[in-house]
């Protein structure tokens, strides 16, 4: 039996993108987000072509570009601002399209809010799943403020720390600390910067910055936090500036600019990759509820958008509901592990570098690897 009414657990990047390609794929969605806003926080985010592809396929590249500010390609500097590689971007959706594109985190889920309220998908919050019981052909659903549904399938787009995934997958591995933390705060756009660089060279990690409007960027440091400290909140910024001081030029005028704790977003980095199949009879992972990854490679928005479109597409053919999750395993497993796998080893040379260390190397294989066809 084919679905044709899915739950969506999660009403992040990857489930609202699910939610918006099934759709499209004439399939009736509800998503529930136990949040009871769809605010985020208010740093930036920066994704390549092939996020720019898949959103063309959901019909929303022209709304995401809109939102957030068009580049082409970035630049690996030393923290003099000495250039050391410079990598072209590939306009993977056509050439009226940038190959790359910085955004707010909140203008992003804006477009992708809006995309799935207009699809005409059911969108809940404040609650989410009480119990899940599967049958033969069917799960019953109840939910946390007491009402019930019966789905044909129900989605985890619920995160690192997946209640689904806990649930159906008790085996599965738990997301682990890689040693490392990002920063990150916003700062005024120089005019003259028109993309993003990173600036390697600082121990045990890495810096940059990138553009996310016309008036707007935001400063990264990604470096080793022993322990997995908890920072003082007040502290935050104190401590993200001193990060920076063996940095000069640009980098520096973007330090001296830190100077609020409370705006600054600290987290530590963690992962997960949960071994396939991601899914168990009519449950399916997707997005960092399935492989949780570090943003060394700029990959896990789009991978989580591409998870989305993979899954409308294969919803499309009407088979039933085992060989459409198998096929859609078929078509993301190893592509969502070289990511995992590639970003994670970039975050190893950063603490423990060693004399084959070379990450603007791997980031242009990541890049050749994602122009492929979804």
């Amino acid at each position: 039996m084919q679905a044709r009414k899915v739950l969506i657990v999660g009403g992040g990047i990857g489930g609202l993108s699910a939610a918006v390609a099934l759709r499209r794929a004439g399939v009736e969605v509800d998503l529930v987000e136990i949040n009871t806003s769809f605010k985020v926080y208010h740093v930036g985010i920066i994704v390549q072509g092939n996020f720019i592809r898949a959103m063309h396929e959901l019909g929303i590249a022209d709304q995401a570009v809109a939102a957030g500010f068009p580049q082409f390609g970035l630049q690996f500097k030393d923290l003099h601002d000495n250039v050391l590689v410079d990598i072209p971007g590939i306009p993977l959706a056509g050439n009226q399209y940038p190959s790359d594109l910085g955004m707010a985190r909140p203008a992003l889920h804006g477009v992708l809010t809006e995309a799935a309220r207009t699809s005409g998908a059911k969108l809940r919050l404040g609650l989410t799943f009480e119990t899940i019981t599967q049958t033969a052909d069917h799960i019953d659903v109840t939910f946390t403020d007491g009402t019930t549904g019966r789905y044909d399938l129900v989605v985890g787009a619920d995160g690192v720390r997946s209640k689904v995934r806990t649930t159906f997958f008790p085996e599965a591995p738990t997301p682990h600390f890689t040693g490392q933390g990002v920063w990150r705060y916003n700062v005024p756009r120089p005019p003259e910067i028109t993309r993003t660089f990173m600036c390697i060279g600082l121990d045990g990690g890495k810096c940059g910055y990138c553009p996310l409007t016309p008036t707007t960027g935001y400063v990264i440091l990604v470096q080793s936090e022993p322990g997995n400290p908890r920072h003082p909140p007040e502290q935050l910024a104190d401590i993200m500036r001193s990060r920076l001081d063996a940095c000069t030029g640009l980098m520096a005028q973007f330090r001296d600019q830190i100077v609020d704790s409370s705006q600054v977003v600290y987290r530590p980095l963690e992962a997960v990759f949960v071994p396939a199949p991601w899914h168990r009879g009519r449950v399916l992972l997707i997005g960092d509820a399935a492989h949780a990854t570090t943003p060394h490679l700029g990959q896990g928005a789009a991978q989580a958008v591409e998870d989305a479109v993979v899954l409308g597409r294969v919803f499309e053919q009407h088979q039933p509901i085992e060989q459409l999750l198998d096929a859609f395993m078929q078509r993301r497993y190893e592509r969502c592990k070289f990511i995992y796998e590639s970003s994670l080893q970039i975050g190893e040379w950063e603490q423990r570098p060693t004399p084959d260390a070379d990450p603007a190397a791997l980031t242009k294989k990541m890049l050749a690897t994602v122009a492929q066809p979804i």
